[in-house]
């Protein structure tokens, strides 16, 4: 039986925007990023600018920031082909040479296509065991198909071998299988129709799936089907059992594995609030994480980080920007709290 479906798991500030009318009308509400295309956007006075910050006896910080933090990445390559245009040189060189530490890496993730930072930081992850299956599965499954594609050609390109065959040699078991899955994009599209028989065979199949060599069920069920449908199969588990599925991947799964599948649970359930943990993480270390906060920043500014910020002033009780003027410290403070935009009473 299908039905045209309505409203169902919605997070916070989806509750709220479905209230104004705004949910789904991104032409409307413009973006749910903080970042915005720069209306008064002149090519020319942003690469004379730079040019002077990074032409005089001192490096001006500010002023490099300034221009590509209120920039869109679409304006930024921009900058970057006519700054070549007019000086026969490579803006992203330049600054390296002029900037250095946390600030630099800064600066190359803003200046970096999207599909080439993706690349890069997913290469590094997996060539670092330490972070593999974290970076991994935050790029594989919260990038939209198109970005995900061009981000595996960019990978394939630049480091002459294909992603999967990385993952291949750098993972094992249910992570392998779960990152080789999202790799291949299969996911199905969301088609506005609720398929009740479908949802009940999922959380059946899921209920069953807990001997050995059921890792399979979950894997196919997690990476395939479109994600309002998994919510709903969510749902329907927990009335069925009594509990959420992520207690029953607590019980079920250990190690990587379980932490792997919890991580892609909750990008299904609510992708700002898996965000705002994973900033709210990173802050919460001995020395921030620099790296973490400036991909998950600088990747969602155009996206939804106004929904993360949302999500982190409810769950923390705190503003992510007062996070970040609390825990960040150094020449890149500013620009992080540029990309953040603003305050969250």
């Amino acid at each position: 039986m299908s039905v045209t479906s309505g409203k169902a798991g919605l997070s916070l500030t989806q509750e709220i925007l479905s209230y104004l009318g705004l949910a789904n009308k991104t032409a409307a509400w413009g973006t749910l990023g903080t970042l915005r295309t720069f209306l008064s956007f002149s090519v020319e006075k942003d690469v004379q600018r730079l040019l002077r910050a990074i032409a005089g006896q001192g490096v001006d910080r500010n002023a490099i920031m300034d221009v590509l933090t209120n920039r869109s990445r679409e304006q930024r390559q921009v900058i970057s082909r006519a700054f070549r245009e007019r000086t026969k040189q490579d803006l992203l060189t330049s600054l390296q040479a002029a900037v250095s530490g946390n600030l630099e890496r800064l600066v190359v993730a803003l200046l970096k296509p999207a599909a080439h930072f993706d690349a890069q930081e997913l290469r590094t992850a997996l060539k670092d065991s330490v972070s593999a299956e974290d970076v991994a599965m935050e790029i594989l499954a919260t990038r939209a198909p198109p970005q995900l594609q061009e981000c595996l050609a960019v990978y394939k390109h630049d480091f002459q071998v294909e992603a999967e065959e990385d993952i291949k040699s750098e993972t094992s078991g249910t992570v392998q299988d779960l990152l080789l899955a999202l790799a291949k994009g299969g996911r199905e599209s969301y088609s506005e129709v609720i398929d009740y028989h479908l949802a009940e065979e999922d959380v059946q199949a899921l209920k069953q799936a807990e001997g050995s060599g059921t890792e399979g069920t979950w894997v196919l069920i997690l990476t395939q089907r479109n994600p309002e449908h998994l919510l709903r199969v969510f749902e329907q588990y927990q009335r069925c059992t009594g509990h959420e599925l992520e207690q029953t991947v607590q019980n079920r799964f250990h190690g990587d594995a379980q932490m792997a599948l919890l991580s892609l649970a909750s990008v299904i359930r609510n992708t700002p609030l898996y965000f705002a943990e994973k900033l709210h993480q990173a802050l919460q270390q001995t020395e921030a994480n620099y790296q973490v906060l400036m991909r998950i920043l600088i990747s969602r500014s155009e996206t939804d980080l106004l929904s993360i910020r949302a999500e982190f002033r409810r769950k923390f009780g705190k503003s992510l920007y007062s996070a970040l003027q609390d825990a960040v410290k150094g020449d890149c403070r500013l620009a992080l709290l540029a990309l953040c935009r603003a305050e969250d009473l």
